[in-house]
């Protein structure tokens, strides 16, 4: 009887013992689901990855005078490849010239069209004259032939010597006529040799313009410095068989790496909160181990579409304020910004938050040994946390997930909050 009892005891030692150990404040079973309700500087941030590109970069550009000679696209057929280091003067690229070679024969067939011209011109003009200038010395020589009658006509009838003067009247009136006539034609000639010499002069310039831009198709290197691709305005880098336009003809960079920028895109939710000079934390996804900070220098006031999505965003420049040789362009960096810190408030983490409905929030508080269902009021959140206005106070501890068989407690709501109907358990 005495073993029994003795058994007896010894069992509800021991259920005692678990049930203390399980339901004891600070267990690990609690520890490892509780969090304490935190008081002090809330920091409000608004998370976006971003890309780096220098500040300041050379371009190295193709012709800019395409337009000019109507090409209205050229697609680049080599280009060296990014990352490499240059020196001033170096090839970089060159530019496909099959259309700009097409227009330069056929400009070369018509200045040879115009020079051809111009010589025609030259001898019909030259035949035309001589032609005048004979005439004209003819015509001399026949008013000379009719002064020689008429003065020997002198003895002759009155009739006689009236018609001699009639005919030298007529001869001097013939050479005045010859001589206008040859005057005109020789401005007439002028003025056509002038044209067809315009049109030759017109045609060497447009092929020595034609010839200077395609001088233009091998670029070289502006400055030193390392290549970097440029982008197009589809976010795709422009390599061998891209396209450049007269309005846009960079083919890529030669970046100032000392000073370096983060752009990053900003959804039309968060954006609101981005002002500039605001602080960044910077970090790199290539070196995880590097923090570098920055601050915001310019916020877009107009939207644009994602490719492939409905939202908006807004583009954010973000300034690298440490200068590290290990920053290259296109390095993909993750931006804290923070848009806001406030002072003395009390915050837990979003897995703590759970809801009612469209207006009810609420948490699971560990209270002695029970659990309490008690609404909050929720106040600015950022992407980890939540300020709690009401419900709770500093030090309290609230569970991270659902307790088990916890649904089931009725909520306690806030003094001034309007009743809501209790949750009830599933089970």
């Amino acid at each position: 009887m005495k073993s029994k009892i003795l058994y007896v005891l010894i069992g509800l030692i021991v259920v005692l013992a678990a049930a203390w150990f399980v339901l004891r404040p600070g267990s690990k079973a609690d520890a490892d689901m509780l969090v304490p309700v935190k008081k002090g500087e809330f920091e409000i941030l608004v998370s976006a990855s971003g890309e780096l590109e220098a500040k300041n970069s050379v371009r190295i550009t193709g012709p800019s005078s395409l337009q000019a000679i109507q090409i209205w696209q050229v697609k680049i057929s080599d280009l060296v490849a990014e990352g490499t280091a240059v020196k001033k003067g170096d090839y970089i690229a060159l530019l496909d010239k099959t259309e700009i070679g097409n227009k330069l024969r056929e400009r070369e067939t018509e200045l040879q069209k115009e020079e051809s011209r111009f010589v025609q011109t030259q001898l019909d003009t030259t035949l035309t004259l001589r032609a005048a200038r004979d005439e004209l010395t003819n015509l001399a020589f026949t008013v000379k032939e009719k002064e020689i009658v008429l003065e020997q006509s002198k003895y002759e009838p009155p009739a006689t010597i009236r018609q001699a003067e009639i005919d030298m009247q007529k001869a001097k009136r013939s050479y005045e006529q010859a001589k206008e006539n040859y005057r005109i034609k020789k401005n007439q000639a002028a003025a056509k040799m002038q044209e067809v010499a315009v049109l030759v002069d017109q045609n060497k310039s447009r092929v020595q313009q034609i010839t200077d831009i395609m001088k233009e198709f091998t670029i070289n290197a502006p400055e030193s410095g390392m290549v970097i691709y440029q982008r197009e305005w589809n976010g795709r880098k422009k390599t061998v068989g891209s396209t450049i336009q007269p309005w846009d003809p960079t083919v890529a960079t030669l970046p100032d790496l000392s000073v370096m920028l983060s752009k990053t895109y900003v959804n039309e939710v968060d954006i609101r909160k981005i002002k500039k000079d605001q602080i960044v934390r910077i970090g790199l996804d290539a070196f995880p181990e590097k923090k570098l900070s920055g601050k915001v220098i310019s916020v877009a006031n107009v939207g644009e579409q994602m490719p492939n999505s409905d939202s908006k965003v807004f583009e954010v420049n973000i300034q690298v304020n440490e200068s590290d040789t290990t920053l290259r362009p296109a390095m993909t960096t993750s931006n804290n910004i923070v848009a806001n810190k406030l002072k003395d408030v009390l915050f837990a983490p979003l897995e703590c938050l759970h809801s009612q409905g469209d207006s009810l929030t609420y948490v699971f508080k560990k209270s002695g040994a029970s659990i309490v269902k008690q609404q909050v009021k929720i106040g600015q959140t950022n992407d980890n946390e939540a300020v709690i206005i009401e419900g709770v106070k500093e030090g309290d501890d609230l569970y991270l997930s659902v307790p088990k068989n916890a649904e089931s407690k009725q909520l306690v709501l806030l003094p001034a909050s309007p009743a809501a109907p209790a949750i009830t358990s599933r089970e």
